[in-house]
């Protein structure tokens, strides 16, 4: 028979166990979002493509950071800031580090806890897409399917789903795809190649669904025909409206996509974040939004500073916050802050049903 002494270290125990979950989700409980997850390519990448060896998609040397803190390039495909730290900032949340970083910290719980980041430039929906040269949306489930199992070894699986359920879950993803598309190289329309893309899409979300996210912060994908890298391929600097089409199809295909989700998922809410629209306000009313450059990007080399992208031998504009493009594909820190500020606090037709302020405190 057990003695007393036994049964009074399983009852230790086990209360040990619940005050170490209570004091790993100390200071979230009160929080309408305790932490943020984010997936996506280069437009949310912190640094995960700093670790891929082999990869030559990284922004980890001047110019990128000339305007971050200590002027550090950090990854970030920006003169600063990023869209996911002004996502976080708008929040109230810690803007997530990477996860390739955090596998290499000493508490794994509590860091997962506070929120990671997956992205990885080059990234797409199809594996296809940048194949080899960083981590695809499937590997990035695939890392959160590790942090998921982890969360609900450590808190238990009731704690676990909750504090998944209460976090949101951002997605940038969808550019390389369409950048990918070439029509001479398929038989696919545009139409049909971006169904494949939802259709992928589709058994992706799922995916996280079933592992505890409820919460979708989807940011459409941009005007991608209207960035310098596409406009360099026109004589007259023009916005490639095949390129504009594939954007507009993907966004539509994402929304419709979502809206079933949310019919057919108990528990699931989504913000989806019109990109395109909100880019393209800058690029044709520019003058409203402090802008006096729409078409050639900030730092490169070239004509339109659009034929190679953003490197140390680059020249670059010396006033950042007039630029809409800081490199061939990316925006500035200054338009990516004000995409950021409408995905939070904006309305339709920008950001619907509802935005991710909304959605946060769900």
């Amino acid at each position: 028979m057990a003695s007393s002494w036994s049964y009074d270290l399983v009852f230790m125990n086990v209360n040990l166990a619940l005050f170490y979950s209570l004091v790993l989700l100390h200071g979230h409980a009160r929080a309408s979002t305790p932490a943020m997850y984010v997936f996506g390519d280069s437009l949310a990448d912190v640094g995960n493509n700093n670790h891929i060896l082999l990869t030559l998609i990284k922004a980890d040397f001047p110019y990128n950071g000339i305007d971050y803190p200590r002027h550090e390039a950090t990854g970030r495909f920006s003169n600063g800031k990023n869209a996911v730290d002004f996502l976080a900032e708008n929040l109230g949340v810690a803007s997530p580090p990477p996860y390739l970083d955090i596998t290499s910290e000493t508490n794994i719980t509590q860091a997962f806890i506070n929120g990671v980041n997956f992205a990885s430039a080059g990234a797409g929906v199809l594996d296809s897409t940048n194949q080899d040269q960083c981590l695809s949306f499937n590997v990035q489930i695939n890392d959160y399917s590790s942090v998921f199992t982890t969360l609900s070894q450590q808190l238990g699986s009731t704690e676990a789903e909750f504090h998944l359920s209460k976090s949101i879950f951002t997605f940038f993803i969808g550019s390389n795809d369409i950048f990918a598309y070439d029509p001479s190289d398929t038989d696919l329309s545009p139409q049909q190649y971006v169904d494949c893309l939802i259709t992928t899409l589709q058994g992706q979300l799922q995916t996280l669904y079933n592992h505890g996210a409820r919460k979708f912060l989807f940011i459409g994908v941009g005007p991608i025909g209207c960035c310098p890298s596409q406009r360099a391929l026109s004589e007259t600097n023009d916005c490639n409206a095949v390129t504009d089409n594939l954007s507009i199809l993907y966004n539509k295909g994402a929304t419709s996509l979502l809206a079933e989700m949310k019919s057919s998922c108990s528990g699931f809410s989504y913000s989806f974040f019109d990109t395109y629209r909100g880019l393209l306000q800058y690029i044709q009313n520019p003058a409203s939004y402090g802008f006096t450059e729409t078409k050639a990007a900030c730092c490169g080399i070239g004509d339109m500073n659009a034929q190679l992208t953003c490197i140390p031998l680059s020249t670059y504009c010396s006033d950042r916050t007039k630029f809409v493009f800081w490199d061939p594909y990316h925006p500035t820190e200054t338009a990516a802050g004000l995409l950021a500020n409408t995905a939070v606090n904006g309305a339709p037709p920008f950001v619907f049903p509802i935005n991710a302020r909304q959605l946060s405190s769900i």
